[in-house]
């Protein structure tokens, strides 16, 4: 753990996001993207390592495993729970050197001038959204993923 890191910080309780925990084992944490305080684009999760490491060349063997399966997994559940007809992924690690993936859902009628995880962003349409609908949209796919039958191999 990194004292000055946001997302340490965030896993040790002693930051308030938006929204609830989606999902933690030993390996990752799933939660709703915090805007700070400020609307949020509905959908958009982020999949944090739990161990305090800058890139995905950093992680074990067994952290890649669970990174790619929730990954998999999360991705299904916004598609599913939120009608998103598309999902972005990215890793940029500029803002916060602590490894975390962006899943993006693009949702039906975007307008291709406005595809792209930060492109959404721009689309007047695009669904917005205060803690309580991210409550709701956390709730959805908490609830997925519970009772997904998903099967690793």
């Amino acid at each position: 753990m990194s004292e000055d890191c946001f997302i340490c910080n965030k896993h040790q309780g002693s930051i308030d996001t938006a929204g609830i925990k989606i999902y933690e084992n030993d390996f990752v944490y799933v939660g709703h993207i915090d805007r700070g305080g400020g609307p949020s684009y509905l959908g958009h999760i982020m999949i944090d390592l739990k161990r305090h490491a800058a890139s995905l060349g950093d992680m074990t063997p067994d952290e890649a495993g669970a990174f790619g399966q929730i990954m998999a997994r999360v991705s299904k559940a916004v598609k599913e729970t939120q009608g998103a007809e598309h999902i972005y992924a990215l890793v940029s690690g500029n803002s916060v050197p602590h490894l975390h993936m962006h899943i993006v859902p693009r949702y039906p009628k975007t307008p291709a001038e406005y595809w792209g995880p930060n492109e959404v962003y721009d689309w007047p349409n695009a669904p917005f959204g205060m803690n309580e609908e991210i409550v709701k949209v956390c709730e959805q796919v908490k609830r997925f993923l519970e009772e997904d039958s998903y099967v690793s191999s």
